[in-house]
């Protein structure tokens, strides 16, 4: 017997719920979070409708950090308290830096990663890098109206270990449940791919704030497979502000120490961003002595300077080409990804290179974040009209250190993961009963010149005779381009094994204490998140009433305009306080008691707008 439960054509299936995840594109200049909506990827615009969140924090003493927009306006203002391009002090020490001498900020003598004093003390950049990721899951769990499953995240191809965990670290902190760890240029041939349907070789030429990457990636029928990757994890747009910022230090004789070096570096950036649209732009910066110094640079002197910073990005391109076993001829499409290929200097390069013009119909400061939104979607188990499959490389050898300080590599560079690797060692003295192991990662043959990632021990190993116990070591690399390590004695099954936790300088301790941190100021946080944007509305109806009383006050009765002066000095001592809820009641009240001002205004405008005009002339 059948009981009908549904009308003829009418479908039964259950409604399908859409987990929320988001893409999120941490990047060294600006960051943005994307999504899937109606099938799409879409950015996640602020409350101004501003995609990209400066990658920006300050810090103040008894004071919630202020990140993005607000961050960048304190800049000049407060250079060393205000932290400008963290992802580049990712995962490094002091001494991996550059240039790190010319910064404003004051660097605490430290082993590990770096830590940076300021007025809220000492801050390390997984901290920061945590500030900004919460204000973009914020945006995006107010947009999307829920909690997230999670996120993927976009790295560098070329970030080590060390970099992809203290970017994943980062997003612990700040309360992110990382689906993946993506590679930026992965991210954007994936959204170039289902976007535009794309098959064939591409390459993708990424250059962003701080950081180079090509890679080198095969579509075909919803395969997206990385043939190879290079780059420069110490090279990107704030170079090339670099370069403008010690020709004009020169040419006007400032010293770059000085109290004006970070207002000129600010300059530099805006005369750089125009060169992009126009032939020439001016620099325009006060001296110690109060005199406004002006200097022209044209785009010919501006490329003539950043002739070898283009050069040392083609460098990688052509040991990307090689290691794919490809020639130029080969290569269907270029793809440029990252704001600093906004440059006319990369883009004409990158042209003449390929023998073609790159493809520039997505915008590449939007793309990472896109395609990551995607790879979420998929990863939290939402349907895709498409399906597809994504095969990553690893950027970097891995490998064990062997007698005479060598390093012996285990899984080569731009091998497809995840993936697991096992080779046989054995003892080198008779009655060996423990063997250590350093993790390695990088390209040259001795560890001197390879990054450490981490050391253990496998203790137990039953006394042999030398050359007779064997012990076979497994690398495993997950999709994230994380490691870890094994050692197993096969005869007697004695086992160590390792996760590898870069030594960066934070243990998982340290991480605890900040996710601890974070949690007991997470409502506190939340307040003053609502005093300031409390007191910017305030601010801006207080701006707003006192121009319309300059203007006509004359339309007020003198009662009303005792009333309204009051309200405007109550919001006025109101927003002094800390307490948000009282500026909304004042705020509300002023709004109020200009209700009818604000209609008489209106009035006389309209009747202004009407005066001499017919009804002919208003109907053309």
């Amino acid at each position: 017997m059948l009981l009908q439960i549904a009308e003829p054509g009418q479908s039964i299936e259950p409604e399908v719920v859409q987990r929320l995840a988001v893409g999120i594109d941490l990047g060294t200049t600006h960051s943005l979070v994307a999504t899937i909506r109606d099938s799409l990827p879409q950015v996640i615009t602020d409350e101004k409708d501003r995609a990209l969140l400066p990658s920006i924090v300050n810090y103040r003493a008894n004071s919630t950090p202020t990140v993005g927009w607000d961050a960048k306006a304190l800049q000049n203002e407060d250079a060393q308290n205000t932290i400008v391009s963290v992802k580049r002090f990712m995962g490094r020490t002091l001494t991996d830096v550059a240039h790190a001498q010319n910064t404003p900020y004051h660097f605490v003598p430290h082993e590990g990663m770096i830590q940076i004093e300021t007025a809220a003390g000492t801050v390390n950049p997984v901290q920061v890098s945590a500030d900004i990721l919460k204000v973009l899951h914020d945006r995006a769990v107010h947009h999307l109206g829920g909690e997230l499953v999670g996120a993927v995240i976009t790295v560098p191809a070329y970030f080590d270990d060390a970099q992809r965990q203290a970017t994943k670290d980062a997003a612990q902190i700040a309360g992110i449940n990382v689906l993946r760890l993506l590679n930026e240029p992965t991210a954007a041939a994936v959204a170039y791919g289902l976007d535009q349907g794309a098959e064939g070789i591409y390459a993708v030429y990424d250059l962003g704030g701080g950081t180079f990457d090509i890679s080198i990636l095969r579509l075909s029928r919803g395969v997206f497979e990385v043939l190879a990757t290079n780059g420069d994890p110490a090279l990107g747009g704030d170079d090339f502000d670099r370069v403008i910022f010690n020709w004009v230090s020169k040419q006007m004789e400032i010293d770059p120490a000085s109290n004006e070096a970070s207002q000129l570096l600010s300059e530099v950036r805006q005369a750089k961003e125009r060169l992009t649209d126009h032939p020439s732009a001016k620099i325009e910066i006060r001296g110690a002595n109060g005199a406004l110094l002006v200097l022209p640079i044209s785009r010919e002197i501006f490329n003539n300077l950043a002739v070898e910073l283009v050069k040392r990005t083609l460098t990688p391109v052509r040991k990307a080409l090689r290691d794919a076993g490809l020639d130029i001829g080969q290569i269907d499409g270029v793809v440029l990804v990252g704001g600093a290929t906004r440059m006319p200097c990369i883009r004409q390069a990158v042209a003449k290179f390929f023998e073609q013009e790159p493809l520039t119909n997505l915008d590449p400061d939007k793309v990472v974040a896109l395609g990551a939104a995607i790879q979420a979607n998929v990863l939290a188990g939402n349907r895709m009209k498409e399906d597809w499959l994504l095969l990553d490389v690893i950027p970097l050898s891995l490998g064990i250190e062997t007698m005479g300080g060598l390093m012996e590599k285990l899984i080569p560079r731009n091998s497809t993961i995840p993936i697991a690797r096992a080779q046989d060692f054995t003892t080198f003295k008779d009655g060996q009963t423990a063997m250590s192991f350093h993790v390695l990662q990088g390209e040259r043959e001795l560890i001197s010149d390879c990054r450490s990632l981490a050391r253990f021990e496998l203790n137990g190993i039953p006394p042999m005779a030398a050359g007779a116990a064997r012990i076979r070591v497994t690398f495993q690399v997950d999709a994230d381009g994380l490691v870890s390590v094994s050692a197993n004695e096969l005869i007697s099954g004695v086992e160590a094994k390792i996760e590898v936790k870069p030594s960066y300088g934070l243990n998982d301790d340290d991480i605890t204490r900040m996710l601890q941190e974070s949690f007991a100021n997470a409502q506190a946080d939340i307040e003053a998140r609502r005093l300031e944007e409390h007191r910017v509305d305030a601010k801006r109806l207080l701006e707003a009433t006192d121009v319309a009383l300059s203007e006509d006050s004359h339309l007020l009765t003198q009662e009303e305009l005792v009333v309204l002066t009051k309200a405007v000095e109550t919001l006025r001592e109101a927003i002094l306080g800390s307490d948000w809820q009282l500026i909304k009641q004042v705020s509300e009240k002023l709004n109020n008691a200009s209700t009818d001002f604000a209609g008489r205004r209106m009035d006389i405008s309209i009747k202004s707008a009407l005066t001499g005009q017919t009804l002919d002339t208003l109907a053309m």
